[in-house]
């Protein structure tokens, strides 16, 4: 991809958020309720991080074609696989004072919470949840996935907050001014990125990680932005590495940003607990594959014709493609692991260059020797070798087996008949039954954090 192809299509996707922003702009100002002004004023705060950091990757590109004109290239080193990376599972155990939980006293503070989850220029944000003294610990039920990740990813998790009763009057901004707002955002691709760009580092909340700056901010755009509808406030934030990435159900320390005095507070723990999980492309996609010889034993003209598929941490080796294809036991597996050693040598006498893989199962050595048919298809695998090994070594533990990840299914609403008594007590029992449920899951994760920190699990 040139680099006029990267400019177009980061500017379209800049343009495609604008109009996102735009829309979610005037639906809030056209918002009635609280509960829809909420939802609306997320998607405008995720709309604003999103465009900062595809403003940020465009100041990068731009750099790079100036760099490269004026004689400077970029290093042009191995570069590791990419990879697809799931994070589920998001709770965030909560502590009340006990007098609020227990005993049930004191005001009902009420907040609307949702996590952001930045990845590069990639970011989604999870659902609403609406969070009282009821909660013991704050359940993100969403999947996210990214996509396109390389091993050294930074994976940020902002948790927002707005005190649900802080006053809201619908329809803040008037006609006119959203006529403005509009106008401002409608004129063309230029003016509706310098207009996104000035309102969203004012009212995005998110860091873009770049150096983008604006020079100007323009002050009608700026004012009818800040008085729309209820605001949402950094209430804390922590960045997932690949060394996070481990099986199972594990906890990671949260870095507040708030103190009990703001209105948009709530007694965090300090943790959250989540799975992390990675699926390199290296593990589910071949490398490379094609016909082979393989040496079985010491005889120098034993070999055996075979067709071979680099994929995971292994050379599977067939009698022919019909084989794998009708997925029978491959003839040989040779390990490739982090620590495998690939060499070339055209000592061999039959053959004019033969590929030597040497391995080290449970402590003792073992080097299986091959080769193709051409120089160029010697070449080709041990450029593919080397290439797969430099990327399992680089996705570190992710790649010692393979992860899979699965989409949660789409849960249709339980339609229930109403009108019966049977129903209605029915329907009491199931809410009263949740609530313990909760009550008790969020009990379990705060003892499972303590458990974790004392070394017991």
């Amino acid at each position: 991809m040139n680099d006029n192809t990267q400019d177009d299509e980061v500017l379209k996707k800049i343009e495609r958020e604008v109009r996102m922003r735009e829309g979610a702009s005037k639906l809030l100002a056209a918002c009635s309720r609280r509960e829809q002004a909420l939802e609306a004023s997320k998607s405008l705060l995720t709309c604003n991080a999103r465009i900062l950091a595809l403003l940020s990757q465009l100041q990068k590109l731009r750099k790079a074609q100036i760099l490269q004109r004026v004689g400077h290239r970029p290093s042009e080193g191995i570069v590791p696989c990419l990879g697809k990376l799931a994070l589920s599972d998001l709770r965030i155990p909560l502590m009340w004072k006990d007098s609020e939980y227990f005993k049930n006293k004191g005001e009902l503070h009420s907040c609307a919470v949702f996590c952001l989850l930045q990845c590069g220029t990639e970011i989604h944000d999870t659902g609403l949840v609406m969070v009282d003294r009821t909660l013991t610990d704050i359940c993100f039920e969403d999947t996210i996935i990214f996509n396109e990740v390389d091993p050294g990813f930074q994976l940020r998790v902002e948790l927002y907050s707005s005190c649900a009763v802080e006053d809201f009057s619908p329809g803040a901004l008037g006609p006119r001014r959203v006529s403005r707002l509009g106008g401002s955002l409608g004129c063309s691709s230029g003016k509706k990125i310098r207009a996104a760009f000035d309102s969203a580092a004012v009212c995005g909340s998110i860091s873009s990680g770049g150096d983008v700056r604006p020079r100007s901010v323009s002050p009608p755009l700026s004012l009818d932005l800040s008085a729309l509808g209820p605001k949402y406030h950094l209430l804390a934030h922590t960045t997932l590495i690949i060394e996070h990435v481990q099986e199972g159900f594990k906890t990671h320390d949260l870095s507040l940003a708030a103190t009990e005095d703001s209105p948009f507070w709530l007694p965090l723990y300090g943790n959250m607990c989540c799975r992390l999980v990675a699926q390199p492309l290296c593990m589910i996609q071949p490398a490379i594959s094609g016909q082979l010889k393989v040496k079985l034993g010491e005889d120098l003209n034993c070999w055996e014709n075979v067709y071979g598929i680099l994929r995971g941490q292994s050379l599977l080796c067939y009698q022919s493609q019909e084989d794998l294809e009708s997925e029978d036991k491959p003839l040989l597996v040779i390990p490739i692991k982090k620590d495998t050693l690939v060499c070339v040598s055209e000592r061999d006498p039959v053959h004019c260059q033969s590929i030597y893989i040497s391995s080290q199962p449970q402590g003792e050595g073992v080097t299986y020797t091959l080769t193709t048919h051409t120089p160029e298809d010697t070449q080709r695998l041990t450029e593919a070798l080397w290439q797969h090994i430099y990327n399992l070594s680089q996705w570190k533990q992710c790649c010692d087996h393979l992860t899979k990840i699965e989409m949660p299914s789409s849960r249709k609403p339980i339609t229930v008949k109403q009108g019966s008594l049977y129903h209605e007590i029915g329907s009491v029992t199931q809410e009263t039954f949740k609530d313990l449920i909760s009550g008790f899951a969020g009990l379990l994760t705060s003892q499972f954090i303590i458990l974790q920190k004392m070394g017991l699990c």
